[in-house]
Order: structure tokens, then sequence, then C-alpha cells
């Protein structure tokens, strides 16, 4: 009879672990609806809102600065003299922000490089390396 009983427990417990491992897994494994879930009328979770998209430093017009919160026009015209940007972080390396205003922006800037609209490539340095040419005979 113990032996029954310690075998049962085993089995629960194989159950147990299997369920929960389920269930922490994100409830799909488990039979459950939750990504395909709908919102329901009586449903009070507010509906995920999109993020805005994030302003790029380097080609944002003064209206699109201007329209980040802390930023006015004259740290709009100071980001726009001294462009490009390498990174978000150089608006306070450069101190053309202070910490606390670029704070407030950081999550909704980006500073992507500017492209050469002339197709033109800089030529690469050399590394001090001779060639080796043929000479004719």
């Amino acid at each position: 009879m113990l032996r029954k009983n310690i075998w049962v427990l085993a089995v629960l417990f194989a159950f147990a672990l299997f369920a929960t491992t389920a269930f922490a897994q994100g409830g799909a494994a488990a039979g459950g609806t939750t990504a395909t879930k709908k919102p329901q009328a009586g449903d009070t979770a507010a509906p995920k809102a999109k993020k805005p998209a994030l302003v790029d430093i380097n080609a944002a017009s003064k209206e699109e600065l201007t329209a980040l919160p802390g930023i006015g026009d004259a740290y709009s015209q100071k980001i726009i003299d001294g462009r490009p940007y390498n990174k978000k972080t150089d608006l306070v390396t450069r101190k053309i922000l202070p910490q606390a205003t670029y704070d407030q922006v950081k999550d909704k800037i980006i500073a992507h490089h500017a492209t050469t609209t002339t197709g033109a490539t800089k030529p690469k340095k050399s590394t001090g390396a001779a060639t080796p040419t043929a000479t004719p005979k």
C-alpha cells in the first residue's frame, strides 16, 4: 500500500512540474489563447499605444525639434547648428543640451548617420604598404 501511495505522489508531482512549466511559457503551451485573445466589452485594460516615431536629430526640421519636450527655439537651433551627430549622446558631450533636458528627450530621438547624396565615397587612407607594380620591359 505504501509503495502505491509513493507512486501516486510521484505521478502527481511530475504532472504539477509539467503544468507549472507550461504556464510559465506564456499560456499558449498550456492550451491558453492569451496571444489571440480579443478585448471584451467589459475589459478595463487600455489598449497598448503605438510608440511614437523617433525624431532624427541629423535630419529633423526646427519645428520637429521644437515639438520635443524641453526643446524650445534656442535649443532646436543649437541642435541644427551642431550637425552632424554620430550618436544622440553627442548632444550632451558637445554641450548642446544640458543633461536634464537630454533625459527628457533621449527616448524620443535618434541620430542616423547622414548619407551622401552625390554617391561619391571617401577614398581609403593608405596604410603605407606599397603595392607591387609591374614594370614594362
